[in-house]
């Protein structure tokens, strides 16, 4: 159900209450129909974290043998809500270790969502299935072949039923936001690999999301281009206050962006360390060449080292 989130809230709800309806008709033995939502103060639900993960568990069958694979295990956190100030979250761990598995359960994508125990709550109501409180910028480049940059970046506004002049407004703007003015009318071949990320992130960030969700979004990029990239991510990030969430391979990207960084254990994927470290205060490129800054990514390398040993 991955296309659920190119649609409304009224029809995503029809369809997700066919689907609970189809299970209680399949098991209504087991079938436990979700409480009410309590109804609470706007001072309440103020208080309620952005995302809780509680006891997160998914166990895919692997095709090729019929076994069960387990590609995380147990996962537990907490990001808080704080007022006018977003958290940025970085993930780092062996490749298969499941951070990618994470992502797509807090985005709500299949085949990774749901999980097969555990629970994942976003302000205090559990997530099922995609939905415009959260925005994905995947390692790909993802923009429609056939769209102008401006049409890509309206894209998301379109599915939300904003009206043509106010989503081209908003629209524009982003794209001078990202650095791209000038090329509004333009397709996405025409443009480097940095500059269709610069899209990405545009297209994300326009539709306002609590949430941003980023799988190895540089991973493809030069250090030049991705040092720039980073410092524009930093940049945006403090105007629209959301939480991030960030896949990545890199640990100086994992240290410089992250005010948390989650370490992960080989699969299954056990979060072993969670470490708090300061926001930056100078460009990447800069910061990045200190011998401080070294320090630090030699401390990160070590931990992460040392999650190997837990598989």
């Amino acid at each position: 159900m991955r296309w659920l989130g190119g649609l409304s809230d009224h029809v995503r709800r029809i369809f997700i209450q066919e689907a609970a309806e189809e299970k209680e008709h399949e098991h209504p033995e087991q079938f436990q129909p979700p409480p009410p939502p309590k109804k609470l103060t706007p001072e309440e639900y103020a208080a309620l974290p952005v995302v809780e993960c509680r006891h997160l568990t998914k166990i895919f069958r692997d095709p090729r043998t019929g076994k069960d694979v387990s590609a995380i295990s147990d996962i537990n956190f907490t990001i808080e809500d704080i007022p006018r100030k977003g958290e940025f979250i970085t993930m780092l761990g062996a490749s298969g270790c499941g951070k990618s598995t994470l992502l797509n359960n807090i985005a709500g994508l299949e085949p990774h969502f749901p999980p097969t125990k555990g629970e994942l709550l976003i302000k205090g109501q559990p997530v099922g299935g995609p939905g415009p409180d959260r925005g994905m910028v995947f390692q790909s480049y993802s923009s429609f072949p056939c769209y102008t940059i401006l049409e890509n970046v309206a894209f998301g506004l379109k599915l939300q039923g904003v009206a043509e002049k106010e989503r081209e407004d908003i629209a524009a703007d982003w794209i001078k936001k990202v650095k791209l003015g000038g090329f509004e009318k333009a397709y996405p071949r025409e443009l480097s690999g940095g500059m269709r990320q610069r899209v990405a992130l545009a297209r994300t960030l326009a539709v306002k999301p609590r949430i941003i969700l980023m799988d190895e979004p540089f991973g493809a990029l030069d250090r030049l281009t991705r040092w720039e990239m980073q410092d524009l991510l930093i940049e945006l990030w403090e105007k629209v206050e959301a939480t991030v969430f960030l896949v990545t391979h890199d640990i100086p990207e994992a240290v410089y962006l992250g005010d948390r960084v989650f370490i992960f254990s080989p699969r299954p994927g056990r979060l072993i360390e969670i470490v708090k470290l300061p926001r930056p205060t100078e460009k990447a490129a800069e910061m990045q060449r200190t011998a401080k800054f070294a320090e630090i990514v030699n401390e990160i390398s070590r931990k992460v080292e040392a999650a190997d040993s837990h598989a």
